[in-house]
């Protein structure tokens, strides 16, 4: 295909000025440029464009049913160059974003309803996972970003603080630590069966990291692999859980789920921004980036 852009632009101006002289100059070539790329693009076509009529070029047939077509693929030309000229612009056009469950379900959606609305290719891909096979994938560039629950320990990956959430302790109002006018001791809590996360998930990791210091080992009841999943059993009986109050607060407001209080400090985990190392930042991860910041 020998049909190029230039060819194009060309043909508009002279279109637009009448001649190649007045159309050089418009175009910053010389006129023998210009009306060379002009026979190329007749050449191509295996028509002629223009009537001549003395110096005057007068747009033929032809040249009318190439023109509306010929001002589509300038004017797409121009909007592929300008979509690279704003940077930090915050939109999530084209990236492909991992998110670990959690952020993936409650965070994520909220952070995209923010941004410019995105339809067809331009809107951005998803894969939500546990927080292991989102950092793998930021690893191996098969995304371009992550936002996860827990820290990531691959050297590869460059990890950056974000937002702070609350965890608690959760399960069925009739449970016997329900029951419980005081706090609830950590002997209770030894012994009780807790649902868990799979190992790799970043809810597992962080109730790991916030309650083995206090409680030494948990003890476990089932492991599940979505905190839905968990939250839900926990609700049905089958275990206590420490689960992100965002995930819960649902089934606390209608009375499924009861809040224990216990003898342990506040918890609190972390969310992570990764990417990899050495990724060059294009202006929309940039933007979307800084957006994930702002958020609150």
């Amino acid at each position: 295909m020998r049909l190029t852009l230039r060819q194009l632009q060309i043909f508009l101006a002279v279109c637009d000025c009448g001649s190649t002289a007045a159309a050089a100059e418009a175009v910053a070539l010389s006129q023998s440029a210009t009306s060379a790329a002009l026979n190329e693009l007749e050449d191509v076509l295996g028509v002629p464009l223009f009537d001549r009529v003395g110096k005057r070029l007068q747009l033929n047939d032809d040249g009318r049913w190439l023109l509306p077509q010929a001002r589509q693929m300038r004017d797409a030309a121009v909007s592929i160059v300008e979509q690279y000229r704003q940077p930090g612009a915050a939109s999530a056009a084209g990236l492909l974003i991992g998110a670990s469950t959690t952020i993936g379900i409650y965070v994520l959606p909220r952070i995209l309803g923010r941004l410019p609305a995105l339809q067809g290719v331009c809107a951005p891909t998803l894969m939500i996972a546990n927080t292991a096979a989102v950092a793998a994938a930021v690893a191996d560039f098969s995304v371009d970003v992550g936002l996860i629950e827990g820290p990531c320990h691959l050297a590869e990956v460059q990890a950056e603080p974000w937002l702070g959430e609350e965890l608690i302790i959760v399960c069925a109002p009739g449970d016997r630590l329900a029951a419980r006018r005081s706090k609830v001791p950590l002997s209770a809590l030894r012994s009780a069966g807790w649902l868990l996360r799979e190992p790799g998930s970043g809810t597992r990791e962080a109730v790991e990291q916030a309650l083995l210091p206090h409680l030494q080992a948990l003890r476990p009841a089932a492991q599940l692999s979505n905190s839905e999943a968990i939250k839900h059993a926990a609700a049905a009986g089958l275990g206590i859980a420490c689960l992100p109050r965002v995930v819960v607060q649902d089934l606390l407001e209608t009375g499924r789920l009861h809040e224990l209080r216990t003898a342990l400090p506040p918890l609190q985990r972390h969310f992570y921004l990764i990417h990899r190392r050495g990724k060059v930042l294009s202006s929309r991860l940039a933007g979307f980036l800084q957006a994930c910041r702002d958020f609150s």
